[in-house]
C-alpha cells in the first residue's frame, strides 16, 4: 500500500494540473447536477417498529391531517392591562386567524383558544406531510408576525423544527479564522497555511453539494450538512496538516519536491488513509442502531470524510507540487523543521515517570466521566432556545397561559376499522388519566376507519413525568379499554416520537459500541501488526469519550458554565446524541492515535528500542497533534456558539473530547502505557507475524 501511495503522491506532484483539472471537472459536474436535479433533504426522526411510528403510519394511510406538520400562532395584547375578551382585540384575533387560513399549504385552522386569564390566545395550524412542504412555507408563516396589529404575535410548532436553521455564520467564521491563525503559527508561512485551508474548503463544498444527489439512493436528514460541515472541515484541515508537515520535514532534509511529496503521501498519507477509514467505519456503525435517520446521517458524514481523505491523497499533493520550494515563502515566523527539544524533554519526562502519569491520567479521566452515571436523555423543546427566537417566546406564552403540557400534545391514533364503538370509552379513559390535562373532541374518519384524539399532558415535553404518562397510556389505559376489542391505539406526536427513538437508541447502544470497537481493533491490528496497541487504543478512547460525556452532563444538565455557550436553561441530553457522539469521537480520536503510533512504529521497526521510539514519536508529532487538536477545537466550539441546542451539544462534546484526547490521552497516557508495556506493545501471534514480516521490512525501508 505504501508503494502505491508513494507513486500516487509523486504523480500528483509531477502532473499537478492534470489532477487539479480532474477535481475541478468532477466538482463542476456535481454542483451542476445538484442544482438541476438535486432532491431536498428530509426531516424525519422516526424509527420503524416503535409505537409512535405506528401512529404516524396509521394516520398517513388514512390521509388524516394529523399525519402532517403543525404550527401554532400565539398572541397576547401589546397593552399589559388589556385582555383578549375586548371587542377590539377579538376583531384583531379574528383577523389573524383569517390571514393564517389564507396562507399556502395550510389545511386547517383551529378556532382561537383563550387562556383562563384572557391574556394568551392560541391558534393551531395544520399542514400536510413534510414531503409536500418547502422552506418558503415557514417564511409565509413568519409574515403573520410582520403585520401591524394591537396583538403581539409569536410563532412556533413543527414547521420551525423542520425548516428553521440556527444562526451559525459568525461562529463558523470565527472557527475558520482561528484555524488560519493556528496554521500560521504552526507553519510560519502564508503559503503553507493556505494549502490545507483551500483543500478543506474545496472538499467540503464538493461534499455538501453531493448530498442532494445522494438522496436518490437514501433519504438524508436536513441536519446532515451542518454536522457534515463540522466534521469535514475539522478532519480535512487536520489531514492536510499532517501531510504538509511531513513534506516540509523531507524538504528540509534536501529531498526533491516530487520525492518529498511521494514520501509524505506514503507515510503520513497512510496514517490519513487508515485514520479516515476508522472514522468512516465508526460512523457507519450507526446502522446497528436500527434508526434510519441516524444511519442516513452517518452515510452523509462518511461521504464527506471520504472526500476529504481522497483530496488529501491527490489534490493536496498536486498543490504541493505546484508550490514546490515556494511553500516556505511569505514567512510570518521561523519554525523548526526538526522535532523541538521541548517535546523531546516532555516525552522523556513522561517515560521516566510512566507509572505516575498512567495512574494520574486514568484517575482524572474517570473523575470527568463519573457524571455520566447521572446522564438523562430527553427532548429539549423550544424552552431551551434563546429568548430572541420567536419559538421560545411562543413557548413561554403557551406555558404561562395554558400549562407546560400544551407545548407537547400527544396524538392518539386509533384503528377503529373493526370496532368503531371504542372511541368514547377510550376518550373517557384517556381524560381520566392523572397525567392528562385535557383531550380535544375526537375526530373520526369512518371511511378510513381511524379516530384521532389530541391529548394535552399536565407536564412539559422534557419532563420525565410526560414519558411516564405515555408509557402508562400504552401499557395500562389502552389495554384496559381495548381488551375485548380488535381495535388498536397508538401514541404519536413529536414528544412521543423522540422518546421512542431515545428508547431504541438506548436498547442498541451496547451492541453498537461493541461493533465499533471490534471493527476498529481489527483495522488497527492490520495497521500496526499488533494486538495490544489496538486494544489499548480502544480502551483509552472509551475513557476519553466517557470524560466528554461527563462534561456534557455538567454543562447541559447541571448548568455549570452554561453561560459561556449561551445556554439559558438546563436541558437533558438529546436521545440520539450519545450514540452519534460515540461514533464521531471514537473515529476522530483514532486520527491522533494512528498518526502518533505510526511514527512510534516506524522508529521501533528501525531501532528495536520501544522507549526510544515512544519518546521520538511524541517529539516528532507533539507540535502537529497540538496544532491539529486546536484546529478541531476551534471548529467545534464555533458550532457550540449557535443558538440550536443540538449543535451546541455536538460542538461542545466534540471540542471537549478532542481537547482531552490530544492532551491527557495522547501526550500523557499513551506514552506512559507504551513505556510500561515495553516490547509487549508489538506482540502478535507468531503465524501472523511471519506472514507480515516482509511488509514490516518494507515499512522500515520507506521510513528511513
Amino acid at each position: 500500500m505504501r508503494s502505491n501511495l508513494y507513486r500516487l503522491g509523486r504523480y500528483a506532484a509531477r502532473r499537478p494540473w492534470i489532477v487539479i483539472g480532474a477535481w475541478l471537472v468532477v466538482a463542476a459536474l456535481v454542483v451542476a447536477a445538484s442544482g438541476a436535479f438535486g432532491k431536498k433533504l428530509e426531516e424525519s426522526f422516526g424509527a420503524p417498529g416503535v409505537d409512535s411510528q405506528s401512529a404516524t403510519d396509521l394516520l398517513s394511510a388514512a390521509g388524516a391531517d394529523q399525519a402532517g406538520l403543525t404550527a401554532q400562532v400565539v398572541v397576547t395584547p401589546r397593552d399589559p392591562s388589556a385582555t383578549l375578551t375586548s371587542p377590539e382585540l377579538q376583531a384583531a384575533l379574528a383577523q389573524v386567524r383569517s390571514t393564517a387560513a389564507g396562507l399556502p399549504q395550510v389545511l386547517r385552522v383551529g378556532d382561537p383558544v383563550i387562556s383562563p386569564d384572557g391574556r394568551v390566545g392560541l391558534i393551531r395550524l395544520q399542514y400536510p406531510v413534510l414531503d409536500e412542504l418547502e422552506p418558503s412555507d415557514l417564511d409565509n408563516l413568519k409574515s403573520l408576525a410582520a403585520a401591524g396589529s394591537p396583538l403581539r404575535i409569536e410563532l412556533g410548532g413543527d414547521l420551525f423544527y423542520a425548516f428553521e436553521e440556527g444562526q451559525a455564520g459568525f461562529g463558523e467564521a470565527l472557527g475558520l479564522i482561528a484555524a488560519i491563525v493556528i496554521l500560521l503559527l504552526a507553519f510560519g508561512s502564508i503559503i503553507a497555511m493556505g494549502l490545507p485551508i483551500g483543500m478543506a474548503l474545496f472538499g467540503l463544498a464538493l461534499g455538501i453539494s453531493s448530498l442532494s444527489l445522494v438522496t436518490y439512493l437514501i433519504e438524508l436528514p436536513s441536519w446532515a450538512p451542518v454536522l457534515g460541515s463540522m466534521i469535514g472541515l475539522g478532519v480535512g484541515i487536520d489531514y492536510a496538516l499532517i501531510i504538509v508537515t511531513r513534506h516540509r520535514e523531507s524538504l528540509a532534509r534536501g529531498m526533491s519536491v516530487e520525492e518529498s511529496v511521494g514520501r509524505a503521501v506514503s507515510t503520513a498519507g497512510q496514517a490519513v488513509l487508515f485514520a479516515g477509514g476508522t472514522v468512516v467505519v465508526a460512523i457507519l456503525g450507526l446502522v446497528v442502531a436500527g434508526v434510519p435517520f441516524m444511519t442516513a446521517g452517518g452515510v452523509a458524514i462518511s461521504l464527506i470524510v471520504l472526500i476529504m481523505v481522497l483530496a488529501s491523497l491527490t489534490l493536496l499533493p498536486a498543490f504541493l507540487g505546484l508550490a514546490g520550494h515556494r511553500i516556505n515563502r511569505l514567512r510570518v515566523r521561523r519554525v523548526r523543521s526538526s522535532p523541538g527539544p521541548g517535546w523531546q524533554r516532555w516525552a522523556g519526562h513522561v517515560s521516566r515517570h510512566a507509572a505516575a502519569y498512567a495512574i494520574s491520567a486514568t484517575v482524572l479521566l474517570l473523575a470527568l466521566a463519573a457524571p455520566v452515571l447521572a446522564l438523562q436523555v430527553g427532548t429539549p423543546d423550544d424552552g431551551a432556545l434563546p429568548v430572541q427566537r420567536t419559538e421560545r417566546r411562543a413557548y413561554d406564552l403557551v406555558a404561562a397561559g395554558f400549562g407546560a403540557g400544551s407545548n407537547g400534545p400527544l396524538v392518539v391514533a386509533v384503528d377503529i376499522s373493526k370496532d368503531p364503538t371504542v372511541v368514547q370509552p377510550l376518550l373517557k379513559a384517556v381524560k381520566a388519566d392523572p397525567g392528562i390535562a385535557s383531550v380535544a373532541p375526537p375526530e373520526v374518519n369512518s371511511a378510513a376507519g381511524v379516530a384521532t384524539l389530541i391529548a394535552v399532558p399536565t407536564t412539559g415535553p422534557q419532563d420525565d413525568a410526560t414519558m411516564t404518562t405515555v408509557k402508562r397510556l400504552r401499557t395500562e389505559v389502552f389495554p384496559a379499554v381495548l381488551r375485548e376489542s380488535p381495535a388498536k391505539a397508538h401514541v404519536g406526536g413529536q414528544t412521543a416520537t423522540l422518546a421512542d427513538v431515545g428508547a431504541r437508541v438506548n436498547d442498541r447502544l451496547g451492541l453498537f459500541i461493541g461493533a465499533v470497537i471490534l471493527l476498529s481493533v481489527v483495522l488497527l491490528t492490520f495497521v500496526f501488526r499488533s494486538i495490544v496497541v489496538p486494544v489499548k487504543a480502544a480502551l483509552m478512547n472509551l475513557l476519553s469519550i466517557g470524560a466528554s460525556f461527563g462534561v456534557m452532563v455538567m454543562v447541559f444538565q447541571w448548568g455549570w458554565a452554561a453561560d459561556l455557550i449561551g445556554l439559558e436553561s438546563t436541558i437533558p441530553i438529546i436521545p440520539f446524541i450519545p450514540m452519534f457522539m460515540f461514533a464521531v469521537v471514537f473515529g476522530l480520536s483514532m486520527d491522533y492515535e494512528v498518526f502518533l503510533l505510526t511514527r512510534i512504529r516506524e522508529e521501533y521497526v528501525r531501532t528495536g528500542d520501544n522507549r526510544g521510539a515512544t519518546v521520538q514519536g511524541i517529539a516528532t508529532t507533539g507540535r502537529v497533534i497540538t496544532s491539529a487538536a486546536l484546529i478541531m477545537i476551534s471548529v467545534f466550539v464555533s458550532f457550540a456558539l449557535t443558538d440550536d441546542p443540538t449543535a451546541k451539544m455536538f460542538g461542545l462534546g466534540l471540542a471537549v473530547a478532542v481537547l482531552i484526547d490530544a492532551t491527557v490521552v495522547r501526550l500523557a497516557l499513551v506514552p506512559a502505557l507504551m513505556t510500561l508495556l515495553g516490547d509487549a506493545n508489538w506482540w502478535l501471534p507468531r503465524r501472523r507475524r511471519t506472514r507480515t514480516r516482509d511488509v514490516t521490512d518494507r515499512v522500515a525501508v520507506l521510513s528511513k
